[in-house]
């Protein structure tokens, strides 16, 4: 990988699933998302173009545009997109002019087999048109997350708020029981004046 974060991102001219020339000058004013994926309909892609789908919402919310490239043609895009309610474009880089540009077509190897093929990178484009963050350890079920930098931190929290209830619940027994043991002596007090 070539870029790095704090470089002027490469401009494209790539077109999307519907044969609309796409231009990363034309995006200015806004962050985008641009994020390259081996291959349309595979389990880890559709994972991730539906955990980008899912929180759309959030991702516009925040100013971001969504766009997702592969080497596929425009007709296989548009078929994913139709299949799994895509809201964002795919762009159709068909001659990797775009994976050339941005350094994701790379080598790769599968049980002892090399060939070449799309790096699964997201790159994070500020309004300005420079590179903000470059995700190379994608997790395709919460990439979302990965984007906008939440941390995962509302476990520790669910957590330490459970201790407290805890600790009340086993001093109520421990009360109890210290109820049911002081009653006791009282019983058998009571047993030897009969």
């Amino acid at each position: 990988m070539t870029l790095k974060v704090g470089d002027k991102a490469p401009d494209f001219h790539v077109d999307d699933q519907d044969g609309k020339p796409v231009k990363l000058s034309d995006l200015r004013g806004k962050k985008l998302v641009l994020y390259f994926y081996p291959k349309d309909m595979t389990p880890g892609c559709t994972a991730e173009a539906c955990n980008l789908r899912d929180n759309y919402n959030s991702m516009l919310k925040k100013g971001f545009e969504v766009l997702g490239v592969s080497t596929d043609t425009e007709k296989s895009h548009k078929k994913f997109i139709d299949k799994e309610k895509l809201p964002f474009r795919l762009l159709a880089d068909t001659d990797r002019t775009l994976h050339s540009a941005y350094g994701t077509w790379v080598e790769k190897s599968m049980y002892g087999r090399k060939y070449m093929g799309t790096a699964r990178v997201t790159f994070i484009i500020d309004e300005k048109g420079v590179i903000e963050d470059i995700i190379e350890k994608v997790d395709t079920k919460n990439h979302t997350s990965q984007i906008l930098k939440e941390k995962i931190d509302n476990t520790t929290k669910v957590v330490v708020k459970k201790v407290p209830i805890k600790k009340s619940a086993t001093k109520k027994v421990t009360a109890s029981k210290t109820a049911k043991a002081s009653s006791k002596p009282a019983k058998k007090a009571a047993k030897k004046k009969k």
